[in-house]
């Protein structure tokens, strides 16, 4: 289709919360204090890199080339706005919702369109009125980046998404923006809530199931290795090997911790504990130990340099 194409964007939805209540109450002041409060967001879009593509009613769409400029947008948005509405008496105050999320869309001239936008405006309808809501893919973005907190909400349901997209509000203050808890976001029952892994939303039962299967393999190869007993104790040397698999597996799948810093750790561990079974009467993994410090030292300062 002529004039249209897909780009990575970064897609910031917000609305007025309780429009039709204002607007039913004073239509006129509600129009007047909407085109201000517009206005200003619309300046606080622009200060941040960003541009607004489309308004309609009481709602706004906008992009952003940087994501952490459209998270700061957003606060600052909420922020400025707060002290608009604490001059206002409490049934007149105009609270936005806001929905930031990262994605691929079609552009066509100055519109955006497809799931991209649609998740975003997903998550600004699950917001809390002077909130944000952001997806997993802005939260992986932001999350060392900007100072603030973030509430995991768990899988919010969104059309022609399978399986939903993962949600995370922004902690501006802890009278505001404190959306919903996770029972109206998602599908699951609370039962089931605490075998969701708050970093990837999938069901971490699975994987401790796995290394338990791993301790019984362990305790196996032992009971083998007793009840053949020739005077040989060769259990420690699988034990180890199905012990550092199961460690490297677990990094993997933990975002509490660096994984090449953690990798060098276990290997580390692993090399001493092969030097002292093998004992000779020389500590030979002294050496790659030196070696392993060294790469750790200077992943640990890049990353330290990288951080703002």
């Amino acid at each position: 289709m002529t004039g249209t194409r897909r780009k990575l964007t970064t897609i910031f939805s917000a609305d007025v919360q309780d429009y039709t209540r204002l607007m039913r109450t004073d239509e006129e002041g509600t129009l007047d204090t909407l085109k201000k409060y517009r206005d200003a967001m619309t300046r606080l879009i622009e200060i941040h890199g960003g541009r607004v593509v489309n308004t309609w009613g009481d709602g706004l769409i906008a992009e952003f080339v940087s994501v952490v400029e459209a998270v700061r947008a957003a606060l600052d948005v909420q922020n400025e706005l707060a002290g608009y509405n604490a001059d206002r008496p409490g049934d007149t105050r105009m609270l936005f919702r806001i929905g930031i999320n990262l994605g691929d869309v079609i552009a066509e001239g100055d519109d955006i369109y497809g799931d991209g936008v649609n998740v975003a405006a997903r998550l600004q309808a699950s917001a809390s009125a002077g909130g944000i809501v952001i997806s997993n893919t802005v939260y992986d973005q932001v999350r060392n980046k900007v100072a603030v907190g973030f509430e995991y909400l768990g899988l919010l349901p969104v059309k022609n998404i399978e399986g939903g997209v993962l949600g995370y509000a922004v902690r501006i203050g802890e009278d505001r923006a404190r959306p919903a808890r996770q029972e109206h976001f998602s599908a699951k029952s609370a039962s089931d809530d605490k075998n969701v892994d708050p970093n990837t939303g999938s069901d971490v039962a699975p994987k401790w199931r796995n290394y338990g299967v791993f301790g019984v393999i362990s305790a196996g190869i032992l009971a083998i290795n007793l009840l053949s007993w020739n005077g040989e104790f060769w259990a420690p040397w699988p034990i180890l090997a199905i012990a550092t698999v199961s460690a490297l597996s677990w990094i993997r799948t933990t975002r509490h911790v660096d994984q090449v810093l953690a990798a060098l750790a276990i290997l580390g561990l692993a090399l001493i504990c092969i030097n002292l079974l093998s004992w000779r009467g020389t500590f030979w993994a002294a050496w790659p130990l030196l070696g392993m410090a060294v790469l750790g030292s200077i992943r640990w300062f890049t990353r330290r340099r990288a951080e703002p």
